[in-house]
């Protein structure tokens, strides 16, 4: 007689197991999910409902999103990301080539906005997917098994 695990949705098979087990969570796996965009536990629900704002819950898995704390940290990452690749390679064409002030602005100004803009909401998703596998803030409340009902 063979026995099955039920997951906690009913309908949906229980494949966060890779990243959740009753006495820890896979730090790596959830990080990757949360640069994607996607739930850290699943993989298969979005994080977020709109550009910057965090979902309430994962659709599929029905993971509560709304204990995060993610504030301001998302933004300082992007900024020192950001200012270490873009300041060297600035510093450099400025030393070389000394650009006009009119190559300055149109060039760097757009790239730093871009690539600032780019880089917010997989930094965000991954410090909220941290935040879930270091079972900190909202996320270490319940146990494991929290949607059984």
């Amino acid at each position: 007689m063979a026995t099955t695990v039920e997951g906690p949705v009913k309908g949906h098979d229980n494949d966060w197991t890779s990243a959740e087990t009753a006495a820890r969570r896979n730090v790596g796996l959830s990080l990757r999910r949360g640069v994607r965009g996607r739930c850290p536990r699943c993989g298969r629900g979005r994080l977020f409902c709109a550009f910057l704002k965090v979902d309430d819950h994962c659709s599929v898995c029905r993971l509560d999103f709304t204990g995060h704390r993610a504030d301001d940290l998302p933004a300082y990452l992007v900024i020192v990301v950001v200012g270490h690749v873009l300041v060297p390679v600035i510093l450099w064409i400025e030393v070389d080539y000394a650009p006009s002030l009119a190559f300055q602005l149109g060039a760097y100004l757009p790239i730093t906005a871009l690539a600032s803009i780019a880089l917010l909401q997989p930094v965000k998703g991954a410090v909220l997917a941290l935040q879930w596998a270091l079972r900190m803030h909202g996320f270490g409340a319940h146990p494991p098994d929290e949607l059984k009902a």
